[in-house]
């Protein structure tokens, strides 16, 4: 019975393919087709109805008046390919390309940006060549023009960072060259990393405000206990362990097309090509087909919580990671098929057993009902009221739970929020403290929520507030914005964590 049912519910979800709650990013929110019905009624409104009148001031408010993605196929007598639906289709077609040509005239009449500088890539290696830096500039003058989003204009103004620098450090992409500092940290990571046996602690400390590009894959092979601090017997166990993954992958991996196993590996799929689609590197066949072992690999090996959508996610920053060792220039356009099996095969266990360390701490976040992240929300909604009781108070007045905005943040460790060079810089820090990804993760989360407070005091309605939350623009972060959120995560931490009851209200 329980087999037909599922049968039946992908038969009516197949116009509509994932799973029944997809972890969408914040620049990938779900289609509505039938909320397009209204769409050029409303932009022919737009001069004469005030903007405020058609806000949704709170959750309720909001929640009749939007339709539910959800309820898109559940019926199967629903017809798609009506001749009303591709009128539709073409009318707002028609309006899309009209404001696209519009924004194009606008930007043209402008003086012309100069081109940021790239360091250029040999010529032996192949390319694929990226569209971000279109998607960057256009994103930012879309922005400047929309204006009502985010109070733009009460942001710093920063030099554009192009997404071909969204990786690596800033150090790696055109920035001057390291300074002394950064080179006596980078030879004291050297002389840690080689001495017979590492000092951990000692090891730990240094990575806490951030790993030199040059030695981060065996520090964080080392700190996520996957290498010994014996360096005789590391070359040892990376050979065994590397081994051990690919026997998983011949005992396992065939059974994919099983009956049992297929629902499983059908949403890895369908995951895969989701995971940062504006970075080339990621859609690779090559890359994805990895990508696909990895997960369903662990996904077997755990039964307890199996694959959930956001676990995709959490391999990205590894397997860059990894691959920097073979890579000198940044990593977001490099053809994989340039490096040998060995290589890719070192990749791909390497990031394997790191992911698995991580998730090991945190298993309860993707177990049944997803308990662990229901605790961490409310435990941050509490530290938020403690913290900054005037914006606990301004969520509350317009009906916005901590769980519609904060669940992301936690399922997918703020990697939707953040570029993933900035992922990669937190997750520095993450693996020098204990408890990074499970504790410490929920200061940093309270720390960059109230980072945000002016823009969120000045949203005076559900929906504005929601759509701020879940498009928050941090595209040009770096190391500096990230080092100040740790700080203050750390303060916050050393303030509350070992006294939960010192300030409550």
């Amino acid at each position: 019975m329980a087999a037909e049912n599922s049968k039946q519910f992908w038969k009516r979800s197949a116009k509509l393919p994932g799973s029944i709650q997809p972890v969408y990013g914040a620049q990938h929110p779900p289609l509505d087709p039938r909320l397009s019905k209204n769409f050029l009624k409303e932009r022919s409104k737009v001069n004469t109805v005030p903007l405020k009148s058609k806000k949704a001031s709170s959750f309720h408010e909001f929640a009749r008046n939007t339709s539910d993605a959800w309820d898109i196929g559940d019926d199967e007598e629903e017809d798609f390919s009506s001749s009303t639906f591709q009128t539709l289709n073409s009318k707002v077609a028609l309006a899309t390309a009209a404001q696209v040509l519009e924004n194009h005239s606008k930007l043209r009449a402008k003086p012309e940006r100069s081109q940021s500088t790239t360091s250029e890539v040999p010529a032996s290696y192949k390319v694929i060549k990226s569209s971000s830096d279109a998607q960057l500039s256009r994103n930012s003058s879309d922005t400047c023009l929309r204006n009502p989003l985010h109070k733009q204009q009460s942001l710093p103004l920063r030099p554009i960072i192009p997404l071909v620098a969204r990786i690596s450090d800033q150090n790696a992409s055109g920035a001057p060259p390291m300074t002394v500092r950064e080179k006596t940290r980078l030879e004291k990571f050297r002389q840690l990393l080689s001495s017979h046996s590492t000092d951990l602690d000692e090891l730990r400390k240094c990575s806490w405000p951030g790993v030199p590009r040059e030695v981060r894959p065996v520090t964080w092979r080392l700190l996520s206990g996957y290498l010994p601090a014996n360096t005789e017997r590391r070359k040892l166990t990376l050979q065994r362990k590397r081994e051990e993954y690919f026997g998983f992958i011949e005992q396992y991996y065939d059974s994919r097309n099983e009956e049992h196993h297929q629902d499983t590996y059908r949403q890895i799929h369908i995951d895969i090509p989701r995971t940062n689609p504006l970075i080339p590197l990621f859609q690779q066949p090559l890359v994805q087909e990895i990508f696909e072992r990895i997960l369903f690999i662990w996904a077997i090996r755990h039964p307890a919580s199996g694959y959930v959508q956001g676990i995709n996610d959490l391999v990205t920053p590894f397997f860059v990671v990894f691959l920097s060792e073979y890579v000198e220039e940044d990593v977001e356009n490099f053809d994989v098929t340039n490096l040998s099996q060995d290589m890719l095969r070192s990749i791909e266990a390497d990031s394997f057993w790191c992911m698995s360390k991580l998730l090991d701490g945190i298993q309860d976040n993707y177990t049944f009902a997803q308990p662990g992240i229901q605790k961490k929300v409310k435990a941050l909604e509490e530290l938020v009221s403690r913290i900054d009781e005037q914006v606990h108070n301004h969520f509350r007045r317009y009906e916005v739970e901590y769980l519609q905005f904060a669940f992301r943040w936690m399922n997918n460790l703020l990697m939707r929020e953040l570029p993933l060079r900035c992922t990669i810089r937190l997750w520095d820090t993450y693996q020098s403290e204990p408890e990074g990804f499970s504790h410490f993760h929920l200061y940093v989360c309270a720390a960059f929520l109230i980072k945000w407070r002016k823009e969120i005091l000045d949203e005076e309605d559900f929906q504005g507030l929601l759509m701020l939350l879940q498009n928050l623009p941090t595209i040009h972060w770096g190391n500096e914005e990230i080092g100040l959120l740790l700080a203050e995560a750390y303060r916050l931490k050393y303030m509350f964590a070992d006294a939960p009851n010192h300030y409550r209200r």
